[in-house]
């Protein structure tokens, strides 16, 4: 067993090896018991007036306002304290969702290459767009896919939320990058790329599953360019993109489990290298977790990336 830390960030992962399943013992059956499902086409009056959408009446990606959302735009958008303790803001903003295909018995995981990088490109334009909302100081582009990972709906869909607050990891992630000479994130991933926790690899974004890796299978990917958002990526790199991500999907849906995925942009107000965190949301964190604020993970990082090579 060994602790490690994260590269940047002042966080724990306990690596337990002894403590592994194989890969095979996670894969889990998804039972599914849907009666209506609001993101299905002919279901569209169920949702709150649409936003964009890709294709016509046959649409293929839709997008619309989260009908229970985390923000809104009331109240008070500073945060203010009163008597010490006591601090607190309105929850400002906006929050959408983003359902990536019409067809209701595909995951993520099943479209091509091609129209992942449309989903990516529906996520540029609400990311822009979200981004000139008075009091927006940060538009949050997530996945939760599967019961454990938090999802409440089957048919698959992509979370927006943009809000008066930066995310506190966004934050410590600029803050730590500052301690060193230069973005440290470039020299990480030109090490990992050669190393045995690597996974993907193309012209343009480098794949490997994180030396301090926090969840059974975790993996990030990373623009070998030094850029600070998803914004600010040609086609031809988007293309890339979209290739890496089909890459590893495809080696997820054979566990057949529950993840999350979050894209880490820089804010308007920092410097930050653009990535996404892919987290499998097999293990469940305990007591130790909760205490220690150390996880303890039992897949190590180089066995997740034998896994995602096919190895």
């Amino acid at each position: 067993m060994e602790i490690r830390k994260d590269y940047v960030l002042d966080r724990y992962v306990v690596i337990a090896a002894a403590r592994k399943k194989r890969p095979r013992q996670f894969k889990k059956e998804i039972e599914e018991k849907v009666e209506t499902c609001f993101f299905c086409p002919g279901n569209e009056s169920m949702t709150p007036p649409e936003i964009g959408r890709i294709g016509g009446k046959k649409w293929k990606i839709r997008w619309f306002p989260n009908k229970f959302p985390a923000a809104a735009e009331e109240g008070q958008i500073e945060f203010r304290t009163d008597n010490r303790f006591y601090t607190f803001a309105s929850a400002y903003g906006r929050q959408e969702v983003i359902v990536e295909t019409s067809n209701h018995s595909k995951q993520l995981w099943d479209l091509s290459e091609s129209v992942i990088k449309q989903v990516l490109g529906v996520y540029i334009n609400r990311i822009k767009e979200l981004n000139k909302v008075k009091g927006v100081k940060y538009v949050c582009v997530f996945k939760n896919h599967g019961k454990d990972a938090g999802t409440s709906i089957v048919h698959t869909h992509t979370q927006v939320l943009a809000y008066n607050k930066i995310p506190n990891l966004i934050k410590e992630e600029v803050e730590a990058c500052k301690k060193f000479d230069g973005c440290p994130y470039c020299d990480i991933l030109m090490s990992e790329k050669d190393s045995d926790r690597r996974a993907f690899e193309n012209e343009n974004f480098v794949a490997f599953a994180p030396y301090a890796s926090r969840f059974n299978y975790e993996i990030w990917i990373f623009s070998k360019k030094h850029k600070k958002s998803l914004v600010d990526f040609s086609n031809d790199e988007l293309k890339d993109l979209a290739s890496i991500m089909k890459q590893i999907l495809f080696r997820l849906k054979e566990l057949n489990i529950s993840y999350n995925f979050q894209i880490h942009n820089a804010p308007d107000s920092g410097d930050l290298h653009f990535h996404i965190e892919i987290c499998p949301r097999i293990a469940v964190w305990g007591g130790f977790e909760l205490l220690t604020d150390d996880v303890i993970n039992s897949v190590p990082p180089e066995d997740a990336a034998k896994f995602y090579r096919g190895e």
